[in-house]
């Protein structure tokens, strides 16, 4: 496999990037067009946003499908990527319990569907991007890569179940794909209502904030840092098969997360209040990650500090019209 220019060595990759225009996708598109790559979205925009990627690519690389449609196929034959980074998925947790079947069908039969695409044209890897739900609540911290896996939502069993097809190819049918499991990550450009930028979109209008367990713990990854380690697991050799988390190793309560928002934006002046409707029927109390494995493999460690990544994302918040994009959709749910 050949190297990333960031190692020194000049080159430039095809890549994929389905999912490319949510938030960590449209982050990792703009990373691999920095690196002077070639680069695809591919992405059903159900979620994703235009805007995201359109002034950073050419829109006849921007294309709109099914990660379960033909389609997929034609694309991965029309574009023959070197690499394919693959995020397509349903990710919001609250709408799983409304729409199994599309979870389903999206994360596992659509990660099938990528992978056997990859499969049939030779591509050079795939970077499958799986999620820290699988692991259910932490039993042992910090949470390894041999966590067992307890998912606590039909979400967290979609990503199980994609996981385990992509460890078993790997080995059955030497399929080149690697799974990445990040944990909690944010930053500019969230495309679904997580508790960060909720309590952001809260606190841009009233002192007041109106949440869920204030007592769940996670482990917080800014965006930049979780693309800046996947791109050096892209051109790191011999992975395939692997499982390899991403995240601090340092947890905070939802709690402990609104009173430093409400530093930054409201100079600590809150009022925090719980709304049963807002708790989850099968809630995760903890999550947080040992990167030991990832420490060993590529030296990374996180560069930005949570308080860092806050603060450059309620700027971002504040100079793109105090607004999400997702306020549009989940504004009434």
């Amino acid at each position: 496999m050949k190297h990333h220019r960031s190692e020194g060595v000049a080159m430039s990759d095809r890549i994929l990037v389905t999912g490319g225009a949510g938030f960590i996708g449209s982050a990792l598109v703009r990373r691999l067009v920095e690196e002077e790559h070639d680069v695809f979205v591919y992405d059903n925009f159900s979620s994703g946003i235009l805007s995201n990627v359109k002034d950073i690519i050419n829109r006849d690389h921007i294309i709109r499908g099914e990660v379960e449609s033909w389609k997929l196929t034609k694309s991965v034959s029309n574009i023959k990527p070197d690499l394919v980074f693959h995020l397509a998925a349903d990710p919001y947790i609250p709408l799983s319990y409304e729409y199994p079947e599309r979870f389903m069908r999206a994360n596992f039969q659509g990660t099938f569907n990528v992978i056997m695409a990859c499969r049939a044209f030779r591509v050079r890897r795939i970077l499958h991007f799986s999620t820290s739900e699988v692991y259910g609540s932490a039993q042992t911290v910090p949470m390894s890569e041999n966590h067992p896996m307890s998912p606590h939502s039909v979400y967290a069993v979609s990503k199980v179940a994609a996981d385990n097809l992509c460890r078993v190819l790997a080995k059955e049918q030497e399929v080149p794909v690697v799974v990445i499991r990040p944990f909690n990550t944010y930053g500019p450009r969230e495309t679904h209502p997580y508790v960060i930028p909720e309590i952001i979109s809260q606190l841009a209008r009233s002192k007041n904030l109106v949440l869920g367990n204030l007592e769940a713990r996670r482990d917080f990854t800014y965006v930049d840092d979780i693309v800046r380690a996947v791109v050096m697991l892209a051109y790191r050799e011999g992975l395939e098969g692997e499982v390899i988390n991403i995240g601090t190793g340092t947890d905070y309560s939802v709690r402990e997360i609104a009173e430093k928002v409400g530093l930054i934006m409201r100079g600590g002046d809150i009022a925090i209040s719980v709304e049963k409707s807002r708790l989850r029927p099968y809630d995760v109390p903890r999550l947080i990650c040992d990167n030991s494995k990832l420490n060993h493999l590529t030296g990374w460690r996180p560069e930005i500090t949570f308080g860092e990544g806050l603060k450059r994302t309620v700027d971002w918040y504040r100079n793109n019209g105090s607004t999400w994009d997702w306020e549009r959709t989940y504004q009434n749910q």
